[in-house]
């Protein structure tokens, strides 16, 4: 939980509770369906959470802008995003029910009225949202046949709407016919910990 204050000394306290209520949630869900693996259930805050954090790093949402979780698996990075940004409307979304479950779970938990969730393939989805985020579910070309048509016309953030993905390892080949639209930016930048030397951000308007 220091890991998250370290970066963002600013959190209510409301934030903080909820933050520190991860621990035990994901434990207890972890033992019951695999969300995470075993062995990184130590490092949940640094791998999962933090890593999730990124995301407020590149842009702080304003209020009533609506947010798509794609293939969120157990609520990452849509959960840590939807506490961090409170006004803001997340809906969740994995074709696996149970990790769909974990979410709902850990939702109704917390407390969040700003997360919804569905579960069912990205295709299936009928709404709109400002941004897609999403934590290395495909190659970014494929992402962006799925996603294009939910991106909102109307702006209100700072940054253009469109996708942002959190991914490892080379990307060149994957933002390569995005030309210099595609901004990769290295997580390292951001947080000092060596897990982040090799991860990356992928902000791309659409």
């Amino acid at each position: 939980m220091n890991i998250i204050t370290k970066y963002f000394p600013t959190l209510n306290d409301v934030q903080k509770e909820q933050f520190a209520a991860l621990d035990a949630l994901y434990r207890d869900w972890n033992s019951k369906i695999n969300v995470i693996s075993r062995k990184d259930i130590d490092n949940l805050y640094e791998h999962h959470i933090l890593h999730s954090l990124a995301i407020a790093e590149l842009i702080r949402f304003k209020p009533d802008t609506r947010i798509m979780d794609l293939g969120t698996g157990g609520g990452f990075p849509g959960i840590p995003l939807a506490i961090m940004f409170p006004e803001v409307k997340f809906h969740l979304v994995d074709s696996i029910g149970k990790k769909i479950c974990v979410c709902e779970e850990v939702k109704n938990a917390l407390g969040l009225q700003n997360v919804t969730t569905q579960w069912s393939r990205a295709e299936a989805v009928k709404e709109q949202f400002h941004f897609v985020v999403s934590r290395a579910v495909m190659p970014l070309p494929d992402l962006v046949k799925i996603v294009r048509k939910h991106i909102f016309k109307e702006q209100i953030n700072a940054l253009p709407n469109g996708l942002i993905c959190l991914k490892g390892g080379e990307l060149e080949q994957e933002a390569r016919p995005f030309g210099n639209a595609a901004q990769i930016t290295n997580l390292s930048e951001y947080f000092e910990e060596e897990f982040f030397q090799t991860k990356k951000l992928v902000y791309l308007p659409l």
